[in-house]
């Protein structure tokens, strides 16, 4: 059973900045990467980043583009969202999920595995 654990998530004040880790365990199928996404009180679950494991793609939404950054780890299964001049609006629960089908999608419906989330607050 494929296990997804995230952290660093906190209290910041607007343009602080902060560091998420998910590590997944027990990933016995070749997944293609792992996707961040969030979901903020009220609004549905939206897309943030997409890591792949080998080959160095990422992929944002225009909503954290410039202000995001994903890295991996790929020996330890472990992707990183380092998380710079945060917004108010970038309050939200973050989770990490995997899928089993190779490739890199947005939709949320498409991803087969998720964390149990970590929550970020940004103070105005």
């Amino acid at each position: 059973q494929v296990r997804l654990r995230e952290s660093g998530g906190g209290l910041v004040q607007a343009g602080g900045s902060l560091r998420l880790s998910c590590a997944a365990s027990d990933l016995s199928f070749s997944s293609s990467g792992m996707a961040w996404f969030r979901r903020a009180p009220g609004k549905e679950r939206e897309f943030v980043a997409f890591s792949t494991w080998t080959g160095g793609r990422a992929y944002y939404s225009e909503s954290v583009e410039g202000r995001f950054t994903i890295s991996r780890d790929t020996a330890k299964s472990t992707t990183y969202l380092q998380m710079n001049n945060l917004k108010p609006e970038d309050t939200a629960i973050y989770s990490c999920a995997v899928r089993r089908t190779w490739g890199f999608t947005r939709s949320p419906w498409e991803y087969d595995y998720w964390g149990q989330g970590t929550q970020v607050t940004v103070s105005s």
